[in-house]
């Protein structure tokens, strides 16, 4: 009962740090892994019925960086913000209870993978796979997750063996080291996309574009490329071929309207994560692996469309499932180019979840409509009335169900008089074919409907969502993580 917590915030920095708030099932390694990126951990105490630990760093320098470093960023452990001060305690004095030998035991664990950063590094390259990619990751969040252990110079991602992959590059072995150590095998958001680092055999890396693939951050005058869209999602990529998307790559797209980020001066380091990203969850649109976008860019400029397929209700049912979309415009001289107005930026991110489709974020801040007396063929199209905008209500259970496209198809709102063969009937009329079914057990109103590929599941959404069941019932239908 030595430890009475130190409640008030003291500002006289100390080797020792104090943790509060922390959540309940907090484990001792998740604490340590708070510490790591700035320097050793030499001691654990941890209070789990106050939800706080006591956590003594090596050095007060490595206390002050760490202290400095999470006032300007509030560390979040599974959803909890976690508080960091420095303690009125100058060292800690631990005793030999159960609780205090499986901290000891966490420390050793981790301390004796901590390795001696004096001992050179192999190389200042590292190679990163994510596994189990249920989320898009992009490049940014990567430099956003990274540049934590050092300036990022170069990274470069791209899709082997169907697997999504990085190559980044630091100044020093000793950054490399430090972001292997610490984030190899954590998750970057709760239980999905995992990382799993080596060194390179590369030195160095060749970088001759800036843009959503590759950056170099020293370089900031490299040409933008005409970059083809990441296929985080390899069904994806034949999804849309002979559907909305044209086959052939809309070539001239990037070149009228500026890339989708701008790139970072030299030596700047993107906003930084903290350490340890033991299932570290991030606010809304980030969790999605996109960087906060300024607020009110809400206008998304999508390309690769095939022109004979594509009509802005097409856009707009599709685009719905993501956020509320307000206005659509198909350009009228290049048809194989939209633009999409979402009801607000965190939308406009959803909204590249799609990522078989080109898409940027526009220059333009909204979709004008054409000027009374100017007919456009009907390739504008304002929807800001719409009664089929599903994010309406704050806290509507629709954000937690965005998922990206999938053959698997959520169907809701099935009246009782609708039995399994009407819905199969139905979701085949239009050729596509259904290869599973299945009703909810405890609730009849809703079921899975799995179709034949993406694609066909992308235009059975776009047909037959709100489409009408009869009994004032309109059926919804949006894309599941599940399958059947």
């Amino acid at each position: 009962k030595k430890f009475k917590g130190d409640i008030r915030g003291p500002g006289v920095p100390s080797r020792v740090i104090h943790i509060r708030k922390l959540p309940n099932d907090i484990a001792e390694t998740e604490v340590i892994s708070l510490g790591l990126p700035f320097g050793d951990v030499t001691n654990l105490l941890m209070l789990k019925a106050k939800n706080q630990a006591f956590l003594e760093m090596n050095s007060e320098e490595a206390a002050q960086n760490m202290v400095s470093y999470y006032s300007t960023v509030m560390p979040i452990i599974r959803h909890h913000p976690v508080y960091v001060q420095f303690s009125n305690h100058k060292e800690l004095k631990t005793d030999n209870s159960p609780n205090q030998e499986r901290a000891q035991a966490a420390l050793r664990a981790l301390s004796t993978s901590h390795v001696d950063t004096t001992v050179a590094a192999p190389s200042s390259v590292l190679r990163v796979v994510v596994e189990n990619l249920v989320y898009p990751v992009s490049l940014d969040a990567l430099c956003q997750i990274f540049s934590k252990f050092g300036t990022v110079l170069r990274i470069i991602v791209f899709t082997k063996n169907s697997q999504f992959q990085a190559l980044l590059q630091y100044p020093d072995g000793a950054s490399a080291q430090a972001a292997k150590l610490s984030l190899d095998g954590q998750n970057i958001y709760n239980g999905c996309c995992t990382l799993r680092i080596s060194f390179s055999k590369l030195t160095s890396l060749n970088v001759k574009y800036n843009n959503e693939k590759s950056r170099d951050f020293t370089r900031p005058d490299l040409p933008s490329g005409d970059s083809q869209p990441a296929m985080e999602h390899p069904a994806m990529a034949a999804a849309f071929t002979p559907g909305i998307i044209s086959a052939a790559p809309y070539a001239g797209a990037t070149h009228a309207f500026p890339p989708a980020f701008t790139i970072q001066p030299a030596g700047l380091t993107v906003p930084t994560l903290p350490g340890g990203l033991t299932s570290l969850s991030l606010p809304g649109a980030t969790r999605l692996g996109f960087p906060s976008l300024p607020a009110g860019v809400c206008v998304l400029l999508i390309s690769n469309l095939n022109p004979e397929r594509v009509t802005p209700h097409c856009l707009f049912i599709l685009f719905g499932v993501y956020g509320d979309v307000m206005r659509v415009k198909i350009l009228f001289n290049k048809k194989e180019n939209a633009l999409v107005q979402m009801s607000d930026s965190t939308q406009a991110q959803l909204g590249k979840l799609l990522h078989s489709l080109r898409i940027t974020l526009s220059k333009h801040t909204s979709v004008q409509l054409p000027r009374e007396g100017h007919e456009d063929q009907g390739l504008t199209k304002d929807y800001s009335n719409s009664p089929l905008h599903r994010f309406k209500k704050p806290g509507s259970k629709n954000y937690s169900n965005i998922f990206p496209p999938s053959a698997t198809l959520h169907l809701s709102n099935i009246p009782p008089s609708v039995v399994e063969d009407d819905l199969k009937m139905l979701f085949s009329s239009s050729g596509a074919m259904v290869k599973a079914f299945k009703f909810f057990q405890k609730d009849h109103k809703m079921a899975l409907i799995q179709m034949g590929s993406v694609e066909e599941a992308i235009e059975s959404l776009i047909e037959f969502h709100n489409h009408d069941l009869g009994e004032n019932h309109h059926l919804r239908v949006s894309f599941s993580k599940s399958s059947i």
